[in-house]
């Protein structure tokens, strides 16, 4: 393997979950409102006398480890099946699904949907729909970029849930775009898709997925 692809994919798997403690999370939030201290130093930010900006390092430390980061320090949501009595093969969408997340490599939020297509296995289980969301809310709680972002979601409900076939899809806007560099419009979106079982063999469920995308982000437009 190319020493370069090995060392991504070790990378991508650091972005895994570490499940922390209440004690080591309050440490945590503590020892980076100190950093976030020293950084407002170096930018001359009086974060001691300013009103404005007296708590801020506190704020955005609790922010990063308690919404930003949840989900690299909480183990992915329980997921609630059940029987699929009725023996279901057929294609399930689900979605706009909302994508809150944190781009790795400026630290500005990209925000947008998720679209997710299952078959589900005649003989297996079938999960509560709420699951999506909590899953996708999940894995978009870290620092990201969304390539690995859809394929964590991808791979998560491939490991528990074992479709017949998965298709997920998120459309994005990434300020790191917007708000730096070329100054984009809010129009300009990343859109990144993967597919696993009969929806990436089979090109007529891949299309009838792909025009439920269509149907349902029209709809959440309107």
């Amino acid at each position: 393997m190319d020493n370069n692809i090995a060392s991504r994919r070790k990378a991508a798997a650091g972005n895994q979950a570490v499940q922390i403690s209440a004690t080591a999370q309050a440490e945590m939030i503590d020892a980076a409102a100190q950093k976030f201290s020293e950084l407002f130093d170096i930018l001359h930010i009086d974060h001691r006398a300013d009103h404005n900006t007296r708590d801020t390092p506190r704020r955005a430390a609790k922010m990063y480890v308690e919404e930003l980061l949840a989900g690299r320090f909480s183990p992915p949501p329980l997921i609630t099946d059940f029987d699929n009595v009725a023996e279901f093969d057929g294609l399930i969408v689900t979605g706009p699904i909302d994508v809150r997340s944190t781009c790795a490599h400026h630290l500005m939020p990209i925000y947008g949907t998720a679209i997710i297509g299952i078959v589900p296995a005649a003989d297996g289980r079938i999960i509560g729909l709420s699951k999506y969301d909590r899953i996708v809310q999940h894995f978009s709680s870290r620092f990201q970029i969304q390539e690995e972002l859809v394929k964590q979601i991808g791979e998560h409900l491939l490991s528990t849930t074992a479709p017949r076939g998965l298709a997920i899809r998120i459309s994005a806007v990434h300020m790191c775009k917007t708000h730096r560099g070329v100054l984009a419009s809010h129009r300009a979106k990343m859109v990144s898709t993967v597919y696993y079982g009969v929806l990436k063999s089979d090109a007529a469920l891949k299309a009838e997925f792909l025009q439920e995308c269509q149907t349902l982000e029209q709809g959440s437009v309107s």
